[in-house]
């Protein structure tokens, strides 16, 4: 799909962050954009923002977790739209940094519920549909590095939700060539620095009925992460978000399935990870670098 113009698009997690920024490079690129997010106040703004002249865009209040809310956004948007052409499953939540044994059902069941079964019930809405209309689509779900190419030892979380995402993004692929359709997956790796989102506050959006059962690490703070990094003589990169949203569509138009910058250096660490498996080595190298 080289053309957007027109095309329908629905983000997940679109009220904020990487979410917003996708939104605002689909529609200066003529899409109409459906934001789809937990927090109405958020989404309201991020409508008012980024709407303007010829641009299209609205807003349906949705929560991952639960296949009927998902199903609810997929009913709107044919209603109104009467097709997606690009669906990306973005919404994703992260947990405080924990040892494996002291992190707390509720933290895998919270994890797990928006970045794993968020994905795969966007997939179960939306893709049958999709199918069917006969047109060109594309689906791209958000993982991460770390999980998708190395663990952060404490994210342990955090980080095998999205290697599930990678998984799960691999089968969707390879199935949807397999069956000849015309839809396309690619996995969206955030990359090329440090990215200042949503993730930094990661209790706002937490259940009640999904809080943690026992105290745990202080929520990550930005600016103490950046501090702490100098200290110990590291110099961050911030990623402007804009531009990898920017990235992100062209990689779309490529048809990578893999879209993230710096893949060379990514493929350098798997490259390392696979010469440790093979030694039937531990294939996290741990470094002194603080907790996030």
């Amino acid at each position: 799909m080289q053309d957007f113009n027109n095309k329908v698009a629905v983000v997940t997690g679109g009220a904020g962050g990487i979410g917003k920024a996708l939104v605002k490079a689909l529609l200066d690129d003529g899409a109409r954009v459906v934001i789809a997010d937990v927090e109405q106040g958020a989404m309201d703004a991020a409508v008012a923002e980024c709407s303007g002249e010829g641009r299209q865009v609205s807003a349906f209040k949705v929560d991952v977790r639960k296949p009927d809310s998902v199903e609810a956004l997929a009913d709107y948007v044919y209603a109104e739209h009467g097709a997606c052409h690009l669906l990306f499953n973005n919404a994703g939540v992260a947990a405080p940094s924990a040892n494996v044994w002291e992190t707390t059902p509720n933290d895998w069941s919270w994890i797990y519920s928006v970045n794993v079964m968020g994905v795969a019930h966007g997939i179960q809405a939306f893709v049958p549909r999709m199918i069917a209309g006969g047109e060109e689509g594309h689906i791209i779900n958000t993982t991460s590095a770390d999980g998708g190419i190395s663990s952060l030892p404490y994210q342990s979380v955090y980080a095998s939700s999205k290697a599930a995402v990678c998984a799960l993004t691999e089968c969707l692929a390879s199935q949807l060539e397999s069956e000849n359709t015309k839809l396309r997956a690619s996995l969206f790796y955030p990359s090329g620095g440090v990215l200042v989102t949503g993730l930094w506050n990661p209790e706002r959006n937490r259940p009640a009925e999904l809080a943690r059962e026992k105290p745990g690490a202080p929520p990550p703070d930005i600016e103490a992460f950046k501090e702490a990094m100098k200290t110990a003589g590291v110099e961050l990169q911030i990623q402007d978000l804009d531009e990898l949203a920017r990235f992100t569509l062209d990689g779309v138009r490529e048809q990578r399935f893999v879209i993230m910058m710096n893949l060379d250096e990514a493929a350098e660490q798997l490259r390392v990870r696979s010469e440790r498996y093979r030694r039937a080595e531990l294939p996290i190298v741990f470094e002194e670098i603080p907790q996030m």
